[in-house]
């Protein structure tokens, strides 16, 4: 059974038709949408994150309000941009939402995307060192998480008080370690996931085009980590998740705000972005059976473990509700 997952980006605007106007909006409309999609039966509840922007940006205290609110549904990130983050304080902070979770945490990290920020991180106080890239400092910074949240000393006592050992970032939280997953938008990336051992994500712009539909070059991403996994002998079974925008027109509320599915966002984009010819995947946009055919042909939803339904959040929790109703009721039951 695939696991069916909502993903909120978080926006707030105080703009005509929003109706998550501020910051606190979009935070306690986030929690009431897990609830009520927790009794839909949507497997996980997740936010992307951002910083600079009027958007969800420090996510853990929103999956730890989420987690005292439900029971069963998964809570997680998608993705945390690792260009931000001190590590061992990140370490605690998901130790403590996943332990209030009861263990429900599957954490999405990457190299980063761009932000509105020019090197945002530096006035987070991350400057790469010498030698070093950005990304190769979000890489540094996932490598350190990973190794505090496996349990490994990271500092040591003080030696002028007793025998020196070895110091554990607290809490702990056992099984995190094997519920993290990393944003790949390439091949090669995603070989690089496997390695490593995480799960993967597979992005919704693959910064990579070689003239294959968007789902069918991201079949072959997920196909190339699955091998690269099956070779480095891990010894858990990864998960692999694909993001798609889902929008099945059933009211007239549906045709005003997305018309009736006939237009440009209904077939895959190519564009430049950092310089690299990258290809974008499609909206699905229209009658839900209509949806459910072309869904059910999409070839790396058929290869994905977790489909991640990215949200109209300013749309508020009482649309987003339905909205999740419909795709579970009459689109879900026909994927694989």
């Amino acid at each position: 059974m695939k696991t069916l997952g909502f993903l909120s980006f978080g926006h707030y605007q105080p703009v005509r038709g929003s109706r998550t106007r501020t910051a606190r909006d979009a935070l306690t409309q986030t929690i009431e949408l897990a609830i009520a999609a927790e009794e839909i039966g949507i497997g996980m509840a997740a936010v992307r994150v951002h910083h600079f922007a009027r958007q969800a940006s420090t996510p853990f205290p929103l999956l730890a309000a989420i987690a005292t609110r439900t029971h069963r549904i998964e809570i997680g990130t998608a993705v945390i941009d690792m260009r931000y983050e001190n590590p061992y304080a990140m370490a605690e902070q998901a130790a403590a939402a996943d332990l209030i979770s009861g263990g429900r945490l599957q954490l999405g990290l990457s190299r980063g995307s761009q932000e509105v920020a020019l090197r945002g991180y530096e006035a987070f106080g991350h400057v790469p060192a010498k030698g070093m890239s950005d990304a190769d400092m979000a890489v540094h910074h996932t490598a350190e998480f990973r190794r505090a949240i496996a349990g490994q000393p990271v500092a040591s006592t003080d030696p002028t008080t007793g025998p020196v050992t070895g110091l554990l970032v607290e809490p702990h939280s056992p099984g995190l370690a094997e519920r993290i997953w990393w944003g790949s938008s390439t091949r090669a990336s995603a070989a690089w996931t496997a390695e490593r051992g995480m799960n993967l994500m597979s992005s919704t712009l693959l910064s990579e085009d070689t003239g294959t539909p968007f789902d069918e070059l991201q079949r072959e991403q997920i196909d190339t980590y699955r091998e690269a996994w099956r070779s480095a002998g891990h010894a858990f079974t990864p998960r692999v998740s694909v993001s798609r925008s889902v929008l099945p027109i059933t009211s007239d509320e549906d045709r005003l705000y997305f018309g009736g599915g006939d237009t440009v966002n209904n077939r895959d984009q190519v564009g430049i972005l950092n310089g690299a010819v990258s290809r974008f995947g499609r909206s699905y946009i229209g009658e839900p059976d209509t949806i459910a055919k072309e869904l059910a042909a999409d070839a790396a939803v058929a290869a994905a473990d977790t489909l991640l339904l990215t949200i109209p959040n300013q749309l508020g929790v009482d649309y987003n509700t339905r909205l999740l109703q419909t795709i579970n009721d009459h689109i879900a039951p026909h994927l694989r």
